[in-house]
C-alpha cells in the first residue's frame, strides 16, 4: 500500500465526510467533534498517515504526493475528510510541503483549523490541528504571502484532495 492510499476502512466509516468537490465545498461546519481512541486510529489509518497524523510526525521536504500539485479542487482532512483548504490558497513556498495562505472559513462557522504552541525539536512553532478529528496537520508561519502573511505548510499525509470535475 503506497503511503497516501486510504483505506477503504476509513471510508467507511460513518463519521467520514463524503462528497464530490461541489458538496464539500458547500459544507458548513457546526463545531461537531469526533472521538476516537488510539486503537481504532491504528486500525483504520494506514502505518504512514498514523504516524503523522496522531503521533505528530512530518515528512520529509519535497516528498509528500500534494507538493507540486497544482490542479483545481480541495483538499480535505485525511483522518475525518473535514474540507480544510481550497487550491486557490495553495501557493509554491519553495518549503518542500504543500503551503496555504488560509483555511476554509465560512461566516457564521466553527473554525476549522486548532492551534497549539509546539516546543517540540528546540523550536516554539504553531501546531495547526484538524478542529474536528485533532489530527495533526502541520505548522503555521508568519512569513507566507499577502493578504493573510500565513503559511500554513501542511503534511500531504494530513490531506485527500478532491480535484474539481467540469
Amino acid at each position: 500500500m503506497l503511503k497516501e492510499e486510504i483505506k477503504e476502512k476509513l471510508l467507511n466509516q460513518d463519521f467520514y465526510i463524503k462528497g464530490n468537490y461541489k458538496e464539500l465545498l458547500n459544507y458548513h461546519y457546526n463545531g461537531e467533534k469526533i472521538s476516537i481512541d488510539e486503537k481504532e486510529w491504528k486500525e483504520i489509518l494506514n502505518d504512514w498517515q498514523y504516524y503523522i497524523l496522531r503521533k505528530k510526525g512530518t515528512e520529509r521536504a519535497f516528498t509528500g504526493k500534494y507538493y507540486r500539485v497544482f490542479k483545481e479542487g480541495i483538499y480535505i482532512c485525511c483522518a475525518c475528510g473535514l474540507p480544510l483548504f481550497l487550491s486557490d490558497y495553495k501557493f509554491d513556498s519553495k518549503s518542500g510541503w504543500p503551503s496555504f495562505y488560509a483555511y476554509i472559513k465560512k461566516e457564521q462557522e466553527k473554525e476549522r483549523i486548532h492551534q497549539e504552541l509546539d516546543y517540540s525539536y528546540g523550536m516554539i512553532r504553531t501546531e495547526v490541528l484538524c478542529n474536528r478529528c485533532g489530527s495533526h496537520l502541520g505548522h503555521v508561519f508568519p512569513d507566507g504571502p499577502a493578504p493573510t502573511y500565513l503559511r500554513y505548510c501542511i503534511n500531504s499525509a494530513s490531506l485527500y484532495f478532491i480535484e474539481k470535475k467540469e
